[in-house]
Order: C-alpha cells, then sequence, then structure tokens
C-alpha cells in the first residue's frame, strides 16, 4: 500500500562486554495492561541517500534525476517491489520479506527540522530531538524513558550498544551500555568490592552499577548465543560484524525478564561522496550489514518481536544527482523506517515532492514533506503510551505544531 500524506558520566566502565552504568535508578512505567513492549532506534550515521534504498521509480522524472544511480541499470540488480511503484534495493532482503509480511513500512521524503549539511549539527538535531543546532545535554530517547514513569507499567531502564552513551540516551533515567569486545573483564572480585565501596559511599550509584553488574551476568549467560539467537547463515559477509553481535545483545536484554525494554544502537558507513553506483560496494556493504542486524534481532527476540518497534533513521539524504565520484553528496530529505511486529506495515508513506528540477530542494535535494519527529512521536504514543501534550513540551521541546502521525501501529 502506498499512502500519500499531507503534511500538517557519569558512566564507570564494567567489562570487555562491557556495560556501563549512567545516569542514575531505573524507572518504570506501562503502555497498557498485559503487554511488555519493546522499542529501539537505530541511528545509520553517515547521511543515507534514500532515493537509492527505496526507489520512486513511478516519478516521471525519476531516470533523468538520476542517472548512473538507478538499480537494474547496467546488468546490476533490480529492485525489489514493495508498494505503490517504489522499489527496495535488493540488499535489503530481510526487510523486504517484513514489509511482504506487513511488519516494516518506509516514510520517504522525511527530515529532521535542520537544513544545513553538517554531520555533526545534523546528528545533534537528530538525537537531541530539538528544531536546531544549540548546548543540549539530552536526547529525545532518553526524556521519552523519563515520561514513562507517568504513562503507566512499561519497564523502563535504557540500553545503549557502543562504546560511549550517545546523545539519544543521554538524561535523567538510567541508561546501561554494552560494547563488544576490546577491554579485558573485571573479576567477579574485584566487581564486589567496587560494588561494597560504592553501597557505602554513594547508594544512588550503587543501585546503577548493580543494576550494570545484573545485567552483565544476563548477557554472559549461555556464552553460545549466536547460533541459539538467529544469527544469519555463516557465510553471511557480515554475520560476524559488531553490529549483529549488537543487535543479538539487544535481543537478549530485550528477552530477559529483568532486562531493558528501550535501545539505541549506531550504524556508520552511510557518507557515501564515491563509488555508490549500484554495481559499487560503498552502499551495498552498508545495506548488507543493516539486513542482517535486522534480520538477527527478529529471529533472536522470537515472540517478543510482536511487541517491538523499531525505528530506523539517519541526519539527512544525499543529492539528488550524482557527482563525479560516481557517489553523492551531502543533502536533505530520505528514507526512514518502522519494522516490528507491532507495526502496520507493508506500506510505504509520503507526501511525495517530485524529482523535477524545480521540485528540488535548493536546486538539488529531494524536498522534505515530513517532520521525522511526527513519525517518532506517533510511534511512542501509541506503543510506549506517552501523552501527545508531553511529546510536544518535554520530549521534542516546542513542537506543539508537529503532530503525531496516525495509524503507525497494529493496535494503538
Amino acid at each position: 500500500m502506498f499512502e500519500f500524506l499531507h503534511p500538517t558520566r557519569r558512566g564507570f566502565l564494567l567489562t570487555a562486554g562491557a556495560f556501563t552504568a549512567w545516569s542514575f535508578a531505573p524507572q518504570f512505567a506501562s503502555a497498557a495492561p498485559g503487554r511488555d513492549p519493546r522499542f529501539l532506534t537505530v541511528v545509520l550515521r553517515g547521511g543515507m541517500d534514500g532515493l537509492a534504498v527505496i526507489e520512486p521509480a513511478f516519478d516521471p522524472d525519476f531516470e533523468r534525476a538520476r542517472a548512473g544511480l538507478i538499480l537494474g541499470a547496467d546488468g546490476t540488480p533490480a529492485g525489489l517491489p514493495i508498494a505503490g511503484g517504489f522499489l527496495m534495493n535488493p540488499k535489503l532482503v530481510a526487510l523486504h520479506e517484513m514489509f511482504s509480511q506487513g511488519e516494516a513500512l518506509a516514510i520517504h521524503a522525511v527530515a529532521t527540522p535542520y537544513r544545513d549539511r553538517s554531520h555533526f549539527d545534523g546528528q545533534d538535531v537528530l538525537e537531541s530531538g530539538l528544531s536546531g543546532t544549540g548546548a543540549v545535554s539530552t536526547g529525545w530517547l532518553n526524556r521519552a524513558m523519563s515520561q514513562l514513569g507517568k504513562a503507566g507499567s512499561v519497564k523502563a531502564g535504557g540500553l545503549a550498544i557502543g562504546p560511549t552513551v550517545p546523545l539519544i540516551m543521554r538524561g535523567p533515567a538510567s541508561t546501561l551500555t554494552w560494547a563488544a569486545g576490546g577491554v579485558k573483564p573485571a573479576t567477579e572480585d574485584a566487581r564486589a568490592r567496587l560494588l561494597n565501596f560504592y553501597k557505602s559511599a554513594d547508594p544512588t550509584l550503587a543501585s546503577a552499577f548493580g543494576r550494570g553488574l545484573d545485567l552483565e551476568r544476563i548477557a554472559s549467560a549461555n556464552a553460545g548465543m549466536s547460533a541459539a539467537m538467529g544469527q544469519p547463515g555463516a557465510d553471511h559477509p557480515e554475520a560476524n560484524s559488531n553490529f549483529v553481535k549488537g543487535m543479538q545483545m539487544v535481543a537478549k536484554l530485550f528477552t530477559d525478564p529483568n532486562g531493558p525494554r528501550i535501545g539505541a544502537i549506531d550504524l556508520d558507513g552511510w557518507d557515501t561522496h564515491a563509488t555508490e553506483r549500484p554495481e559499487g560496494d560503498n552502499l551495498g556493504k552498508a545495506l548488507a550489514e543493516l539486513d542482517a542486524g535486522l534480520a538477527a534481532l527478529k529471529t533472536s527476540l522470537g515472540p517478543a518481536w510482536n511487541e517491538t518497534v523499531v525505528v530506523v533513521a539517519t541526519e539527512f539524504g544525499r543529492t539528488v544527482r550524482m557527482n563525479g565520484t560516481e557517489g553523492t553528496d551531502h543533502g536533505t530529505a530520505t528514507v526512514a523506517f518502522l519494522a516490528g511486529g507491532a507495526v502496520k506495515g507493508g506500506r510505504v508513506l509520503a507526501d511525495w515532492p517530485g524529482l523535477s528540477d524545480k521540485a528540488l530542494f535548493q536546486a538539488r535535494d529531494l524536498a522534505p514533506t515530513t517532520d521525522l519527529r511526527s513519525v517518532l512521536k506517533g510511534a511512542l504514543r501509541d506503543h510506549l503510551g506517552i501523552e501527545e501534550a508531553a511529546l510536544g513540551r518535554d520530549v521534542f521541546p516546542d513542537s506543539g505544531a508537529v503532530k503525531p502521525m496516525d495509524g503507525l501501529m497494529k493496535v494503538a
């Protein structure tokens, strides 16, 4: 289905495997009786070329505008049909299957409020949830977690996959981090001594440290989890990437009765200034890794997938036209995804602006027609039960005019 829309450290490293206690005591909340929702945000760092990932093949100006960057040209694989004349990049085999099963949707011509082309500023706006750049110390996902105690009974306390807590997860709500490899684990004796010290010196930090130890034990259980948790086949080129391992760990912690239910993970590699042509490997490698991670997450979550929402977003898109090095430069609008068993999928949502010269933003970019915050608000409201007023005031400050997008979830 193709639907047109109308715009209306406090940290302490524990182990190599490696948890960091960030912030303070865990909080609790609830969306609806009997539900146990999960919410994961995947940040694609570098600016993903949405037009190369979801092609608007129906657009009469597409072939001319995208010369040299079209799927199926020059003997390369053709795109996979999804809805309304859109084609999905063939590297996204697992995501395409999720679309077919009604478990994923795409939002095209979407952007944050940011309109310049700095990776650093663009990522700050994406993660802060603010209307523009400026000094900020908290992220929208952490502020959303802080609302859960007011919403009902969802288990709060967040998880960030990576060596540090990204901006999107910083703030007053309790967050732990996990990173694959790199540091020798602390001994059990050292952990016990530290915990006893914090109990006497700083009870608040002791609580966070103790929770980190509990989650580390969860993460360390069943060391052979790769085979048991739906890792892509051993011959898959991305089967052993840190991103796939991170997605498996998200699933392991999301399914544990005492684990977190809110999380964030990054994937780099989307700054495709060169060799982005369909037969090139820059964009293709990044897409294959994303696809492998989503496949591993779904399989590893098992029945919990049915109560999961995954947001996949990037800081901005790329230019419509190819540059001199067979790549694309920093642009504006792009595509975002929602995936998960709770998503009302099988659709592409777009207020399509067109690709004629006069329709392009600043004569070079896909024009933005949907505010990413409306998508995030709709998912947070209908999946986690956060009130619309709090979304416009606290989670995404000063965004009251940006209304939550309706109809994103199977059950609101």
